[in-house]
């Protein structure tokens, strides 16, 4: 079954994406484009408990949080909190056996998944209803194809998430207003949670004593307050002295708002180049060990160093287009294969367009 026939909008629609961060950012041109369509439609979104810190952002949503690691238990509780509810339509955007589970304790009527192709680890014994088949999208897109599903074309591409005081003026702290002859500011977000997909702290310095010295820019590090993060920002900061640390000193609300008043972020497949995009600060992605044209910033894909054909032929002996679209090269070495100077013709490129 293939469309979802609805003679008037559903009262009540669950979205199930529990994470991680940058997925979730690509719900929300989803979710604004049904509330467009279905204005008086009660939108509820089961999400992962750090993601709910950033989307809770969002007016007019009901925000049910399930702890990953509470297994079982975690379950029953959902189950017990949507007792005597039941939706009219469950989206179930996640290809996990896990977020499935959560599916399966959700009451409705109907429950949209992905195609059989794409229903991997068993996410169409979840579902009664399948949106149509498509190879080869950007996640985004995919998303997309559920308000497709539904009968509703008209895309809004928008995410206009409400920043609280605390945020804005956090921003405005590190990020005073540009002066008509400074380039701006670089916020570097260096870590992924898949170490592989990490470029070399070296690099990284490498690329901010450019921004400083041949564009004056303000180069400001950021992220998580992981072990990871901490050390590679001390070995940048070894490499670069004048870059400004914030790792692991703001809260997500607070880093999107500081994303907001960047000129540009230079990250790798992580969250907040999704972040930044919600925002429409651009990215300068580093991508080897995944694929941009599935994964990368969505409004910035030209930006972005697609040195993924280099990891195909390298490591596999292949092309993008011969690999499983899924694919991932989180090789020991390969974004090696992302060179500094790459990197810095991008961002004087970047900076060469008007902001």
């Amino acid at each position: 079954d293939l469309m979802l026939n609805f003679d008037t909008p559903p009262a009540s629609v669950c979205l199930l994406r529990l994470s991680a961060i940058g997925d979730t950012c690509h719900v929300v041109p989803l979710l604004r484009t049904l509330q467009r369509a279905w204005p008086d439609t009660r939108f509820t979104w089961i999400i992962g408990r750090a993601e709910a810190r950033l989307m809770s952002l969002l007016p007019e949503v009901e925000f049910i949080t399930v702890d990953k690691r509470a297994g079982f238990s975690g379950l029953a509780a959902l189950r017990r909190h949507l007792q005597g509810r039941r939706f009219d339509l469950v989206m179930h955007l996640q290809l996990s056996l896990r977020a499935s589970l959560v599916a399966a304790v959700i009451p409705a009527q109907r429950k949209l998944g992905f195609d059989r192709a794409r229903a991997r680890e068993g996410q169409w014994l979840f579902t009664d209803t399948k949106i149509a088949a498509r190879q080869r999208q950007h996640v985004l897109d995919s998303f997309m194809e559920f308000a497709d599903a539904c009968g509703i074309n008209e895309h809004v591409f928008e995410w206009n998430l409400p920043l609280p005081a605390d945020a804005l003026n956090y921003a405005r702290e590190w990020i005073p207003p540009i002066e008509e002859t400074s380039a701006g500011t670089l916020v570097i977000s260096a870590c992924s949670s898949h170490t592989r997909r990490n470029w070399l702290p070296e690099r990284y310095a490498a690329v901010a004593r450019h921004a400083i010295d041949q564009h004056g820019m303000r180069v400001i590090l950021a992220g998580g307050p992981g072990p990871i993060e901490r050390a590679m920002a001390d070995a940048i900061r070894l490499h670069c002295p004048a870059v400004i640390d914030q790792v692991g000193k703001d809260t997500l609300p607070q880093m999107l708002a500081l994303l907001g008043r960047a000129r540009v972020l230079l990250a790798p497949d992580t969250g907040p180049a999704h972040m930044a995009t919600m925002v429409g600060t651009p990215v300068i992605g580093l991508y080897a060990a995944t694929n941009p044209a599935r994964s990368g910033p969505y409004l910035s894909r030209q930006w972005c160093i697609d040195a993924f054909p280099r990891a195909a032929a390298k490591f596999r002996q292949a092309t993008p287009d011969t690999l499983p679209w899924h694919t991932k090269i989180e090789e020991p070495g390969v974004m090696e294969l992302i060179e500094v100077t790459e990197v810095c013709n991008r961002l004087d490129a970047l900076l060469a367009c008007q902001p």
